[in-house]
């Protein structure tokens, strides 16, 4: 576990120093060029924009999540990463990463591998302002990892139909889950629900409230959260966040703790 944390501390130093590097500061960059690339987070939330990253720019979302008092654990640590780019307008290119989680059941700790699953994300009615936007998406999981479940469960297949807008100064992203969820050889099907709020405290600090629950098909219950994050814009393309989240079933995860980053690549691999 050392050896990943000093990763991700890199990982950290290395988005910083990029960032720093870039000159101006993200106000004065976005009065030269409003056109600029901004990072669009889909961390560290339940709930995924509907808007899509920029077209032809890769976004790391990475972070460190730590939760205690699940159905099938004591405690467990784990990293995480996402890989985004959008190829088009309308279609986003994604790669969901578990590299590794230290869990703790009593007394027994182990390390495991977690999945890796890819998907892609389609506009399907680009809104604005309080008109929202429209997305489905869909994720299939290439390797499942031994790594033991929290309370929502590694899904097989998973659809997603999601909504974005602003009302105000507030931004909401809306999800419906659909999932097919695998005890071999077993399969059930998984449905869910998610809504996130996020407002701007300042120009740089926003706070994000969320509510989610998921069916547990395996268990016979639910799993009903309530999220609460803080983002730091240290410039247009890099974004600190963290925060926690409290379980409100008995089969809920009871506490989960998180931080991480999203940083957009700010040179385009392709495209105008």
């Amino acid at each position: 576990m050392r050896r990943y944390w000093l990763t991700l501390a890199e990982i950290v130093i290395l988005a910083i120093a990029a960032a720093a590097q870039q000159g101006p500061k993200a106000s004065e960059v976005s009065a030269q060029d409003p056109n600029g690339p901004i990072a669009n987070p889909g961390r560290p939330t339940v709930s995924t924009p509907a808007a899509l990253s920029p077209k032809g720019y890769l976004q790391f979302e990475s972070g460190v999540l730590s939760a205690w008092t699940s159905p099938e654990l004591s405690s467990q640590t784990s990293v995480n990463e996402v890989v985004k780019f959008a190829v088009s307008r309308r279609i986003e290119l994604l790669a969901g990463i578990e590299p590794v989680a230290h869990s703790r059941r009593g007394r027994q700790s182990r390390n495991d591998a977690g999945g890796v699953s890819l998907g892609a994300q389609v506009v399907l009615y680009p809104g604005e302002g309080a008109m929202p936007t429209i997305s489905a998406s869909y994720f299939h999981s290439i390797y499942g990892g031994n790594a033991p479940d929290l309370d929502i469960g590694s899904s097989r297949n998973s659809a997603l139909l999601l909504g974005s807008g602003d009302v105000k100064k507030f931004h909401y992203d809306a999800n419906l889950f659909f999932n097919e969820v695998v005890n071999d050889p077993v399969r059930r099907a998984q449905v869910g629900q998610s809504l996130s709020v996020s407002h701007p405290l300042t120009l740089r600090f926003g706070l994000s409230g969320e509510v989610w629950h998921v069916t547990q098909p395996f268990l016979r219950g639910n799993a009903v959260g309530n999220l609460w994050a803080l983002s730091y814009s240290a410039s247009k393309n890099l974004v600190f966040d963290g925060g926690f989240d409290h379980g409100l079933t008995s089969t809920s995860t009871q506490w989960e703790v998180f931080a991480g980053f999203t940083y957009l690549v700010p040179h385009r691999i392709f495209g105008h």
